[in-house]
């Protein structure tokens, strides 16, 4: 044998194709090229089942809501004194689990009282809760029961011992808390220079108790559609004055888009009014040589602002209903000039449906007695307070109140910090 002969039957045999006869190869190929067009046409199919609906109801199902396009500027940095920080996770959460949605506060004495969600005025003493007044009339179950079982909202104690309550649907109130006597001061009812209030919201009184300045968010949406007032962007919303001797009212500032909390100032030359939508606080002159006149007194705050109290510090607590992160983004900042977006939006989903997309981030902004931001205090993800809508100062409490009352949350609660700790922190 040569070595040429050697070599070739050494030679690895190479691997082979054995293949039927029949065509049973071709048509394996072809069974699975027809699964994948039965996958692509099932797919499409399913596609065009889910997109035909969804187009059909943008075109054809009406929008609550004919949204208004606004405009705002970047928000500010949340640097230096707006910087995030956990101070609010200091507090104590008080009455969790046994109060729904309270949104202001008032004190007598060392006795708080406050409003609920299910229509109750309640007094916080000693660690127990007693209902001293209710406007409407139960059951007080959902968001749409609120026209009958009345929300009170902001609350102020007066001069003598009693409280002055705003109601959103019922009007202006006198309570005494100690006769559980109430006193109807103005109907809701009762239109004012041709409209009807359909959401009276927060009120500041002089210390006399004669003059009650309140806010008109709006004369066309209720309290229970407050969402889709902000998002449709209504400018309908009024500052008021109530005379309580002479029972007359007058309109000081109009056109405004969601009033919100007012507070009178130390010198009561001028009442503060939040404008939620806008993120600013006006300022309105109510006496002095610039009576009648009106400016800005902060504008593109870090948030949509609530309600305004002043501070021991000779200025403003103002609790926000809703930041507006930067660096990060702002979603209600986004839709404000994208009307179209928000009206698809509505189309779609519910208010209850669109609120779980608002996260969760407490802030209270301190302001100085000429609108500079002088400190904040922040609860990043809401671990201890959820949502904020006011920060009231008296004697030596300061309590935030957890406002949102959502049906499937039901941990609204106060919390609070004694004086000391408040300004440690």
């Amino acid at each position: 044998m040569s070595e040429a002969d050697g070599l070739r039957q050494r030679r690895p045999l190479r691997p082979q194709v054995v293949t039927d006869d029949d065509g049973q190869a071709p048509e394996a190929k072809d069974g699975s090229s027809f699964s994948g067009r039965v996958f692509r046409v099932t797919f499409l199919m399913l596609a065009v089942s889910l997109t035909v609906p969804l187009l059909g109801a943008m075109m054809l199902l009406e929008s609550p809501i004919d949204p208004q396009a606004l405009s705002f500027k970047e928000p500010p940095l949340l640097l230096g004194v707006l910087h995030p920080n956990t101070k609010l996770r200091q507090a104590e959460r008080l009455f969790e689990n046994q109060l729904i949605g309270p949104e202001s506060i008032a004190h007598i004495g060392d006795v708080m009282f406050t409003g609920t969600a299910d229509g109750q005025v309640v007094k916080l003493e000693d660690g127990e809760i007693e209902t001293i007044a209710r406007f409407g009339s139960g059951p007080c179950k959902t968001r749409d029961d609120e026209p009958v079982c009345g929300r009170p909202l902001g609350i102020r104690a007066g001069p003598n011992g009693t409280l002055f309550v705003a109601d959103a649907y019922k009007g202006l109130f006198e309570v005494n808390p100690w006769t559980r006597e109430v006193k109807l001061l103005l109907s809701s009812e009762t239109p004012i220079e041709g409209k009807k209030m359909s959401f009276v919201n927060d009120l500041t009184v002089t210390q006399d108790g004669r003059k009650i300045y309140f806010t008109d968010s709006s004369s066309k949406w209720q309290r229970r559609d407050y969402l889709l007032l902000v998002m449709e962007g209504t400018d309908d919303g009024r500052l008021l004055e109530y005379d309580t001797v002479t029972r007359e009212v007058k309109v000081l500032l109009d056109q405004l888009r969601f009033p919100n909390g007012v507070q009178l100032s130390p010198a009561e030359d001028f009442v503060l009014v939040a404008e939620t939508t806008m993120a600013r606080i006006r300022r309105v002159y109510v006496s002095g040589l610039m009576k009648g006149g009106a400016d800005l007194f902060v504008e593109n705050m870090p948030g949509f602002p609530d309600n305004i109290r002043p501070s021991s510090s000779g200025g403003y607590w103002v609790g926000m209903s809703t930041i507006r992160p930067n660096p990060g983004f702002s979603m209600l900042d986004f839709l404000s000039e994208r009307p179209w977006i928000k009206r698809m939006i509505f189309k779609l989903f519910s208010q209850e449906t669109v609120m779980k997309f608002v996260p969760r981030y407490s802030l209270v902004l301190e302001l100085s007695d000429s609108g500079a931001f002088r400190r904040s205090l922040h609860d990043p993800d809401g671990l201890v307070v959820t949502y904020i809508s006011e920060v009231p100062s008296q004697y030596r409490w300061h309590c935030c109140v957890d406002a949102l009352d959502r049906p499937a949350l039901r941990i609204t609660c106060l919390v609070t910090m004694n004086e000391d700790q408040f300004y440690n922190l």
